[in-house]
């Protein structure tokens, strides 16, 4: 995909924008999606890229929306993270480089144990 910044600055709010493409992080609880029970599909709110599907999505109590895989696993990459002195892995969309949250091991067990923790304005969704 062909990245123009001044595009995607214009399609996005100021807080998406710090968030999808400067790697921030949105409040807490304050998220479209973390309470979210519909059916459907979470895609990429900079490409729209195919995300998360809602199958794997569950309440972590952790104030954001969390996954337990992607839905397809070639649209979401994972680096190290270490800033703010912590040591994490970030997630992002390997279509526009776009930042969406952290992975943990803290998931449930019976699901391989991966929480994708992701910033609700990284995401668009389409009900099904």
């Amino acid at each position: 995909m062909d990245i123009n910044e001044d595009e995607i600055r214009a399609k996005l709010t100021p807080e998406e924008y710090a968030v999808l493409r400067e790697g921030g992080t949105e409040a807490p609880w304050k998220g479209a999606y973390v309470d979210n029970h519909d059916h459907g599909m979470y895609r990429c709110k900079v490409c729209g890229n195919e995300l998360f599907s809602s199958d794997a999505k569950f309440d972590s109590k952790s104030g954001w929306p969390s996954f337990t895989d992607p839905a397809v696993a070639e649209n979401v990459g994972t680096r190290s993270d270490d800033a703010h002195g912590m040591r994490r892995t970030e997630v992002f969309c390997k279509h526009c480089n776009s930042h969406l949250g952290h992975v943990f091991d803290d998931g449930p067990e019976d699901k391989g144990g991966k929480r994708y923790c992701i910033n609700s304005v990284c995401l668009e969704f389409e009900k099904q």
